[in-house]
């Protein structure tokens, strides 16, 4: 009976994604390149693609100079990644072919993902498989996302040495898809048999765990998608496709939101849970083939990875492998030596501090607000399609055109204040509703989804690769998590001393918070380079590096 819920799960999922990503991705297609009309079938699913990279050339990785002019001339040492191909009349150079690659396996993550969050926050709110009568079951859950999204990234630290970046997302991408469908399968299992243990379910058991692990996983993935696009792009490329490449996750979250309500009818949650495990799956096909593209043709981060692995253990003891710096140590060290990297990680605090206690003011109001478990999974599921749409428009039709206007630092200063007016109307309310805290829930995600993830990753392209890769995941694992389990630590801790907060004390403490996302925000701008800064320190150490070569 499991086994035909699980298949039944994966057919839905696939039928649904296939046909509903190939109709949103070719209206897609007309925002992109110089070929509007045409995309790219790259798999058996029939799933269409834009050409978004068509026009890149010559985006070398780190160690590869890349070329001045717009032809596809490159270097002697480059040579087998310059050559582009003709796919469906389409000309793809091989560092176009593997973004793409990597991009649909980004969204696919985020098909997956625009699934599981509204499924666990139903299991999570409802009085038969959560903890909807303890308010402090939240904050609660929360305080443990640091420490799990730590041990991911510790885990990831030791895989990434071991395997290599193509290694370590593959394992962390198939440990997350089993773990889902385990946790799916449980939950399953518990409701067809109404099992308990000391009388509690046993779905609380799960409910719980995996909230906290859908809080940790995603950053994780996110990260390793983001770091290898930004080893293959240079600075300027990467100002005008980052957006794009956003707005296609953007286009899978909103097909994965809107059909929550549809697969939870037929498959219930359990069932549609099981289908973001597909989706990850589908996930690791494309970006395996993403890595494959970047082996062949010389350009994958695999090279830097094995090159520096190489020669520092050719330096170091057994003694001293025996006793490796502990990761917090590597951070510091890190956060040292590149300042912009120590104010990201100060910025993403303050504003997940601000996205989680918005998350609490929303999780406690729509619980209460929409009791039925299956139409409040539907809801929240329609609730955060929306904030994809939103920033899909955002990412294809504004920022791409804005970020030829002005520098990545003003909008870095001016992002924090947009949400600062919502949440200042949202601490004025008595008692705010159900729709009050939604609208500031909305425009901070937009803002983080659209905005926030473009610049985050325009940081990294000019750094070296230790900061865009073991940088990358202890800003955007533990960082992105330790603000949540900080602000959640601390509420915990005023609840026990003051008693329980009502809805618009946690609104002036989002207030409280938006105005220290502002500061840090402001702080970061200053440290942040031009454009024409990181292009130049792009160029610099990609010429100094092919000289090494030489």
């Amino acid at each position: 009976m499991t086994s035909l819920a699980v298949a039944s799960a994966a057919a839905a999922a696939a039928a649904v994604s296939s046909s509903a990503t190939s109709s949103v991705l070719s209206t897609t297609a007309t925002l992109f390149g110089k070929h509007a009309t045409e995309v790219v079938a790259f798999s058996a699913a029939a799933t269409l693609v834009p050409p978004l990279v068509t026009s890149i050339r010559g985006g070398g990785a780190r160690g590869v100079a890349a070329p001045k002019s717009k032809s596809a001339q490159v270097s002697k040492t480059t040579e087998p990644s310059s050559a582009s191909s003709s796919v469906f009349g389409i000309h793809l150079t091989p560092q176009g072919k593997s973004v793409v690659w990597m991009a649909l396996g980004m969204a696919f993550h985020y098909l997956g993902y625009s699934l599981a969050r509204p499924i666990t926050v139903a299991l999570f709110t409802s009085k038969s498989t959560g903890y909807p009568n303890s308010p402090g079951a939240f904050p609660f859950a929360m305080a443990f996302v640091s420490p799990v999204s730590l041990l991911l990234l510790i885990s990831y630290g030791h895989v990434l040495e071991k395997y290599g970046p193509r290694g370590a997302l593959s394992r962390s991408t198939l440990g997350c898809a089993t773990a889902i469908l385990l946790a799916a399968v449980g939950i399953f299992l518990s409701e067809q048999s109404g099992a308990s243990l000391w009388g509690i379910p046993l779905t609380k058991f799960i409910s719980g765990p995996l909230f906290v692990f859908r809080e940790s996983y995603v950053q994780l993935l996110t990260s390793q998608y983001w770091s290898f696009m930004a080893s293959v792009l240079t600075p300027n490329q990467s100002a005008k496709w980052f957006a794009p490449i956003a707005g296609l996750t953007s286009i899978s979250s909103v097909v994965g939101g809107a059909a929550v309500s549809l697969l939870s009818g037929t498959l219930n949650l359990s069932g549609t849970l099981a289908c973001t495990a597909l989706a990850l799956v589908v996930s690791l096909i494309a970006t395996n083939a993403a890595y494959s593209i970047a082996e062949k043709n010389g350009f994958s981060p695999e090279r830097q990875q094995k090159k520096k692995s190489s020669h520092h253990h050719k330096k170091r003891s057994k003694r001293a492998v025996e006793v490796e710096e502990r990761l917090m140590v590597k951070a510091a060290k890190l956060f040292e030596r590149v300042p912009v990297l120590r104010a990201l990680f100060l910025e993403i605090l303050a504003s997940q501090g601000l996205a989680t206690l918005l998350n609490i003011c929303f999780v406690a109001s729509v619980g209460k607000t929409i009791p039925d478990d299956t139409v409040r999974a539907g809801w929240v599921g329609n609730f955060y399609a929306l904030i994809n749409v939103f920033s899909m428009t955002l990412q294809f039709a504004v920022l791409p055109l804005l970020m030829q206007l002005i520098e990545p630092k003003d909008l870095w200063r001016a992002t924090p204040l947009i949400s600062l007016g919502f949440t200042t109307f949202q601490a004025f309310q008595k008692n705010p509703s159900l729709y009050a805290i939604s609208a500031s829930l909305l425009v901070m995600k937009v803002s983080e989804y659209s905005a926030r993830r473009m610049l985050d990753e325009m940081v990294y392209v000019p750094l070296d690769f230790e900061s865009r890769f073991l940088g990358k995941e202890i800003i955007g694992v533990f960082g992105y998590r330790f603000g949540k389990s900080l602000i959640s630590l601390s509420l915990s801790g005023l609840t026990s001393l003051f008693g329980q907060f009502n809805l618009q004390s946690l609104s002036i403490l989002s207030d409280v918070a938006a105005v220290m996302w502002a500061k840090t925000a402001w702080d970061l701008s200053s440290l942040v380079p031009t454009r024409k800064e990181a292009q130049d320190s792009y160029d610099k150490a990609s010429t100094k590096n092919s000289n090494k070569k030489r």
